[in-house]
């Protein structure tokens, strides 16, 4: 199973500020990303990961539902593929009058870039799952927008883009971010 093609594909892109000790996409700039039904509906959670393997830029590492509270990550950007249900997410951090909060549903990726707080508001059908992958090398870790994680967060202006994009390959939205 391959995903719907390129140039059917809408996407979504966001910038959104830092808000309190949530960095969001202050740092690199790369804005929050959404591929509106990138995988046809009928398309397996492990279809989605042998997709992901063959195109090569991200590993696969999970199957699970987001977590309610706000998280982001310092140390790799993150790309979910929702492999089931439908839900309302918040991108940015609930308390930020600039936050995203978007319905999602299966087929859809989120290109979610390092510090960008985000967490799970509803799950609107039960069963929300998403695939989680992270750039192929890279390690994501837990950070919550505590004081003690300001030198975690500093890392990430040394975080490396996306050379080609995590679904499309050799051309595709991460590529054309401007």
């Amino acid at each position: 199973m391959n995903a719907n093609p390129l140039k059917t594909l809408r996407v979504s892109k966001y910038q959104i500020p830092i808000h309190n000790l949530i960095p969001n996409t202050s740092i690199q700039h790369h804005p929050l990303l959404i591929y509106h039904s990138a995988f046809p509906p009928s398309t397996s959670a492990s279809a989605i990961e042998s997709h992901l393997h063959k195109i090569g830029v991200v590993t696969p590492q999970w199957r699970f539902t987001m977590y309610s509270t706000t998280h982001f990550h310092s140390s790799s950007h993150e790309v979910l593929v929702i492999s089931n249900g439908k839900a309302k997410l918040c991108f940015g951090g609930e308390e930020n009058p600039k936050n995203v909060q978007p319905v999602v549903e299966k087929g859809d990726v989120i290109v979610v870039p390092a510090g960008v707080g985000h967490r799970l508001l509803e799950d609107l059908q039960g069963g929300f799952e998403m695939v989680g992958s992270y750039p192929t090398g890279k390690q994501w870790d837990m950070c919550y927008g505590r004081e003690e994680e300001k030198e975690k967060i500093e890392g990430i202006r040394k975080l490396e883009w996306f050379d080609r994009d995590p679904i499309y390959g050799q051309e595709g939205p991460v590529l054309d971010i401007s």
